[in-house]
């Protein structure tokens, strides 16, 4: 079974049933036990602000993953919960960025949404593209 937390500032207008059926069709080709994931959706300055905080980035980003154990690390790995979910962690969207990415690309929002949260997802799994 896999949860999927979902919350987006108000005024950005996004199916909540589409990126949630993605997100599970998605993880469920790639995690086989009880699984959790938190996605957030953004505006640009909110954004700004994460960038700057935890990457020393002070600009705007299309998406960003905060995991709750990133498995291409070789530290120890965290324990494992005791009701047996795989609580992956935070994908976070920008709106604007999706935006003006699905108008270069000629895309609906929402799947230039679903695109950016798979790529979030990527990145919770360990699965990390080269800087």
């Amino acid at each position: 079974m896999i949860t999927v937390l979902f919350q987006t500032e108000s005024h950005f207008p996004v199916s909540t049933a589409k990126i949630k059926d993605a997100v599970v069709s998605y993880l469920s080709t790639r995690v086989k036990s009880k699984t959790e994931i938190s996605i957030t959706i953004i505006g640009d300055r909110r954004m700004q602000e994460l960038n700057n905080r935890y990457r020393k980035i002070d600009a705007t980003t299309d998406v960003l993953s905060f995991p709750q154990n990133d498995p291409s690390q070789q530290m120890a790995p965290f324990v494992e919960a005791p009701d047996g979910v795989l609580r992956l962690g935070d994908v976070v969207v920008s709106y604007p960025q999706a935006v003006a990415e699905a108008t270069d690309e000629n895309k609906l929002v929402d799947d230039k949404v679903v695109e950016l949260i798979e790529h979030g997802i990527n990145h919770l799994l360990g699965i990390h593209h080269p800087e």
